[in-house]
């Protein structure tokens, strides 16, 4: 995955109108810092990286475990920023097209009047679903990854920066389309939800293992056409309980509303456990 193939090297990236530079450090014991660069901030790298003029031997470094342990301590940072305030804060991921926005356009409408949500989108590029999900009324973000196939905690952090987390009960981080990076990276969410659609075949959860066995909450999406697709229910939840051992399911259609009273309902009852932690 990332750590591995080196795509987890963020390079700019846009959160709203703002573009966000990065600047990578490496660290004597391999271990890779990524942050956000303020371009009118200086660095002499020369006078940095050399000394008396002399050139540094060549030298290989094992960067596999720095990757995500400099995106770890960002998690954790923003996870106590989250529990501070006592803010239920979800990663939902899926494949590319399996329902994502049309679920949260749901949601959002659904909890209107019971629950103050948020909304950070990812996409490589375009604010095409963050527009579809402010007809909602919620605030929403949007990072625009570039060329990076999954968010990181950094641009998280940064993309809260433009929320009023006092304002919000739930804050919704949906994430780039992708079931294989973004399984690595932890966000400092409290739930991760993963969707599969009807349309995907029953084995996806099987083919995808790193993504299901991190869920938290399984959504098998776009039930109204489980008869049209040929879905077989009962091989897509051995499938589920195989690679999701712990995860809730839950079965809906955000386009015709089936079953998505249960799922707005458990919302509410995650997101009052945690406020209700922080009294």
């Amino acid at each position: 995955m990332c750590q591995e193939c080196g795509c987890s090297k963020p390079g700019p990236y846009q959160v709203g109108d703002r573009r966000v530079d990065t600047h990578t450090h490496t660290l004597a014991d391999g271990s890779v810092i990524t942050h956000a660069h303020d371009p009118g901030h200086g660095h002499d790298h020369h006078g940095h990286h050399s000394h008396s003029g002399h050139a540094h031997p060549h030298r290989i470094l094992n960067l596999n475990t720095g990757i995500l342990s400099a995106n770890d301590r960002a998690a954790e940072q923003n996870r106590g920023a989250f529990r501070a305030l006592g803010l239920l804060v979800l990663n939902v991921l899926s494949s590319p097209g399996a329902g994502k926005t049309a679920l949260l356009t749901r949601t959002l409408n659904d909890l209107k009047g019971r629950c103050r949500a948020g909304v950070i989108v990812g996409d490589l590029a375009t604010d095409n679903d963050a527009a579809r999900l402010r007809t909602t009324g919620a605030p929403v973000v949007q990072i625009a990854t570039g060329t990076l196939c999954h968010l990181e905690a950094g641009m998280v952090a940064e993309a809260l920066k433009q929320l009023d987390l006092r304002a919000l009960d739930l804050l919704i981080i949906e994430n780039v389309g992708n079931l294989v990076c973004p399984a690595a990276f932890d966000l400092g969410e409290a739930m991760r939800v993963v969707l599969h659609s009807v349309t995907e075949g029953e084995d996806k959860p099987l083919k995808y293992p790193p993504m299901f066995h991190s869920a938290d909450i399984v959504i098998i999406t776009k039930m109204d056409l489980a008869a049209a697709a040929g879905f077989d229910r009962e091989l897509a939840w051995k499938n589920l309980r195989q690679a999701s051992p712990r995860a809730k399911i839950f079965e809906l259609s955000a386009r015709t509303g089936e079953g998505v009273p249960a799922w707005c309902d458990h919302l509410l009852a995650l997101q009052g456990a945690v406020a209700g932690a922080t009294k």
